[in-house]
């Protein structure tokens, strides 16, 4: 039988505090999550924020993440909306809930340019039972404009 992964959130939070007021410690953090979860690590984003119920991530504009119109690619804008949703979500869970995300829907509102930040501001029921819970993240630009805008779907239940 398989052994149960333990909820991330205390984790999360544990090593944010350590991270989050040293020089270079939220980049640090930001690889760490890399490491956790490979894939989230391809944009390069890096953890500006973090708090119960609130993330706050940015990402520079690269070469790596563009299309071929000259703008961030969709999927790179996708996974940072996931990463900041995922985020706020996981540090507000108690050790006794664990969450994983179920869907993803994303508008794209205007080509996105530049230096983009993804914010996402949630309220997390505190008890472990099993339920859908959705949370929005929106993704501004330089000049503070949406350019997009996810709703994840987190489905949180108690560890096994």
């Amino acid at each position: 039988m398989a052994k149960a992964l333990a909820a991330p959130g205390a984790r999360l939070r544990s090593l944010w505090k350590r991270c989050e007021h040293f020089p270079g410690g939220r980049w640090l953090f930001s690889r760490a999550i890399g490491l956790m979860a490979p894939y989230t690590a391809t944009v390069g984003a890096t953890v500006a924020r973090l708090e119960p119920g609130y993330a706050l991530v940015t990402m520079p504009d690269r070469r790596r993440v563009r299309n071929h119109l000259d703008s961030v690619h969709a999927v790179a804008l996708a996974n940072l909306a996931e990463l900041a949703s995922g985020l706020a979500v996981l540090v507000s869970l108690p050790a006794s809930t664990r969450g994983i995300l179920t869907g993803l829907s994303i508008s794209y509102l205007k080509k996105a340019r530049g230096a983009l930040r993804a914010e996402c501001r949630c309220e997390v029921p505190a008890s472990p039972v099993d339920e859908e819970y959705d949370v929005t993240a929106e993704i501004s630009d330089a000049a503070g404009e949406v350019v997009a805008r996810a709703v994840a779907r987190w489905r949180l239940g108690p560890v096994r």
